[in-house]
């Protein structure tokens, strides 16, 4: 084989090569494509029967945009359910949730990170062992302990039993881990206590991690659906997920005004996580991988 016979060969090998990687990413992209737009069409048509008509949304085959945009279904919305109360209640607990679970995963990472006790890593072993275990099972202990206390119909019920989460303590814990014990005995060589050190040193070099907690947190208060359904008796006391479920009864079932009050649930949660959607993987990928 000559020189030049060579140099084709591998031309051609070259080009095959660069053909099927090319048609390799295309099918990639086409498969995510697919995948992207099966989770967004709920939320383009939710937004989209926020806007339509009544006799738009029984339309059949059905429309995909609505005539005209018009906010008289979020008017309507609101005047059969009184949502600017719900949304109040929801920032509330979420306020109070977010501030509640950040400070106990805080202690609790620092204790199973840096304080030296007997049985340490087997209680913490236990403790995610039960993160196997789903919140369904855990609601009949749950609502008895706050039918106990009296707590029933109000919003300490709905902060009070998520305080403590494994999950958020795994994810601080692998962080605060991976911060070298010199800092920590240079605090103390210097006379900075416990914790002085945890609020002085530990927090702020963990800002990325404890900012995913609380988005996270953020989130899953903000849906929360179930557990309110359960403690939650009286209108002044729903958040916005039950006042939706509550609103199917109340205004009715017209979809285009049941749409128009998801899209006031919806909207601030999905802003906040397009704007926060890198610290969000970021700080998963760094707590779970430290430590």
């Amino acid at each position: 084989m000559t020189a030049k016979e060579f140099a084709g060969q591998r031309e051609g090998l070259a080009r095959a090569h660069r053909l099927r990687a090319g048609l390799a990413r295309a099918g990639l992209y086409v498969f995510l494509a697919l995948g992207a737009g099966v989770m967004l069409f709920p939320f383009f048509w939710m937004f989209s029967s926020a806007f339509k008509t009544a006799q738009e949304v029984a339309t059949f085959p059905p429309r995909w945009l609505p005539a005209s945009l018009s906010l008289r279904n979020f008017a309507i919305a609101f005047e059969k359910a009184p949502f600017a109360v719900y949304f109040f209640n929801s920032v509330v607990i979420t306020t109070a949730s977010v501030v509640g679970t950040g400070l106990v995963t805080i202690l609790a990472s620092f204790a199973f990170s840096r304080l030296k006790f007997k049985g340490r890593d087997l209680v913490f072993t236990l403790l995610l062992a039960l993160m196997m275990i789903p919140f369904e099972m855990l609601v009949i202990t749950n609502y008895e302990t706050i039918a106990a206390w009296k707590l029933i119909d109000t919003r300490t019920a709905l902060v009070l039993p998520f305080l403590g989460s494994i999950f958020y303590t795994y994810i601080l814990r692998n962080f605060f881990i991976s911060i070298p014990d010199g800092l920590y005995w240079s605090a103390r060589v210097d006379g900075a206590s416990n914790w002085k050190y945890l609020w002085k040193v530990m927090v702020p070099i963990a800002k990325p991690a404890l900012t995913t907690i609380i988005l996270l947190n953020a989130i899953a208060s903000w849906n929360s659906f179930m557990w309110p359904m359960l403690v939650i008796n009286s209108t002044p006391r729903r958040t916005l997920p039950l006042g939706l479920y509550t609103f199917m009864t109340e205004g009715g079932m017209h979809f285009e005004l049941l749409m128009a009050a998801s899209t006031v649930v919806v909207l601030p949660i999905i802003v906040l996580f397009l704007f926060a959607r890198k610290q969000i993987v970021g700080g998963v990928a760094r707590g779970g991988l430290k430590g």
